[in-house]
């Protein structure tokens, strides 16, 4: 089951991992937004989850005149484990729903590069991309879906829920009960209670990321591209978003973790070590986290082929691509739209969850390949000299590793 790293078990010791300190509630019960409505019916649709599969599905169903109602577990949209580089098929997906990034403060991305321990390789991209933290893009979504009618439920989770011959009902932590006659599942990462996605083909490796504010130079550098950056046991990504902050986003194998101690510092200074032009970057960098958030349990490679359970999965609970391809929010965004479309048009959720997969499983199979090849040396050797011979490859994997223009 995915879980955030906020404990002892990656921290000894340590308290949970904070977002930035103004940003964080005091309290989910103090912040508690919308209301359960006694008396009135129930929603048509109940959505689990407000990132942006979720969202993206209740503006949908919400414009088209349905009731929706949408729950989310945080009371204010919070930092999450993102690389927050948002691709054209995105950038199509937020148009249509009336979010325009560019107002938002977001970073145009024009290049990409790719570092690693003897050299570094950069190619512009076959498309102008945009990076964009996640707490203000959530932000904006949610404030979007209640604009557009949706009841969101902010600071509530699910206990447990269950499918009837009526519909569903969903029981809250917090003692309220739901009933709808569709489910729609966004949760993310996180998994509901007693439905564990599978492990994944690549399921060993643990998320981290931390935002920097680099030294003026490195900044300069680093303006209109995103560097993919080759360690030992893992890679990162490193990019500039908002106010000149960058967010460093790492992978890194469970047993190479363990190795190094379970210590981000012990891990940060490996990955310099491994990847010289990471250590320049980071040459006076200031960290803005006291510590990094961090998840395990992330299924890379996995997409769901069936909707066994009656129920629409959406986002991460539907495909999860390795974070290099920098398309996770694409296909957040596109499969929320998609199920709302095909909702309104009659579908099943089988009938979604097929199509989706025959949309998403030869993208996420090629790209979960690369990722698995970039972590042993033999492989990443094979791959640095390829780009040597021919810059033009890093063009090619972005564009190959992209939501198709067709399917969106």
């Amino acid at each position: 089951m995915n879980s955030e790293l906020s404990s002892s078990a990656i921290f000894p010791g340590a308290p949970p991992s904070p977002h930035l300190e103004s940003e964080e509630p005091t309290s989910h019960a103090s912040s508690r937004q919308g209301e359960v409505v006694q008396g009135q019916p129930p929603p048509e649709v109940l959505i689990i989850g407000g990132g942006l599969a979720g969202t993206a599905a209740a503006i949908t169903l919400a414009r088209a005149r349905r009731s929706v109602t949408l729950i989310e577990r945080e009371p204010l949209p919070v930092h999450k484990v993102c690389g927050e580089f948002l691709s054209t098929e995105a950038l199509t997906d937020l148009r249509t729903l009336g979010v325009d990034v560019n107002d938002l403060g977001a970073v145009p991305i024009t290049r990409v590069r790719l570092a690693s321990h003897s050299s570094a390789h950069a190619a512009p991209l076959p498309f102008t991309a945009m990076s964009l933290t996640r707490r203000n893009l959530d932000t904006v979504m949610l404030r979007t879906a209640e604009l557009s009618g949706v009841n969101v439920l902010r600071g509530r989770s699910v206990e447990r829920h269950a499918h009837t011959p009526q519909g569903w009902t969903a029981q809250l932590r917090d003692g309220d009960t739901l009933t709808t006659q569709h489910l729609m599942v966004a949760t993310g990462k996180h998994d509901l209670r007693g439905e564990p996605r599978p492990e994944g083909t690549q399921g060993d490796l643990i998320a981290f990321k931390m935002y920097f504010r680099l030294a003026q130079a490195q900044q300069a550098a680093l303006h209109s591209s995103v560097e993919l950056l080759l360690y030992r046991g893992g890679y990162a990504g490193l990019q500039l978003v908002e106010d000149g902050i960058a967010n460093l986003c790492c992978l890194i194998q469970r047993d190479r973790f363990t190795a190094l101690g379970k210590s981000w510092p012990n891990l940060l200074a490996a990955m310099q070590n491994d990847c010289p032009h990471l250590a320049q970057r980071l040459t006076l960098a200031v960290p803005l986290l006291e510590r990094p958030l961090a998840i395990t349990g992330i299924p890379y490679g996995y997409v769901r082929e069936q909707a066994a359970d009656h129920a629409w999965h959406l986002g991460d609970q539907a495909a999860v691509i390795p974070s290099f391809t920098g398309d996770g929010m694409s296909i957040a965004l596109h499969s929320g739209r998609l199920a709302a479309e095909m909702f309104l048009a009659g579908k099943t959720p089988a009938q979604y969850q097929s199509r989706l997969h025959r949309e998403l499983r030869a993208q996420v199979r090629f790209s979960t390949r690369i990722s698995r090849g970039m972590l042993h040396r033999p492989t990443r050797s094979a791959f640095e000299l390829a780009l040597r011979l021919w810059p033009g490859a890093l063009r090619l994997i972005a564009r190959q590793t992209r939501l198709s223009p067709a399917i969106v």
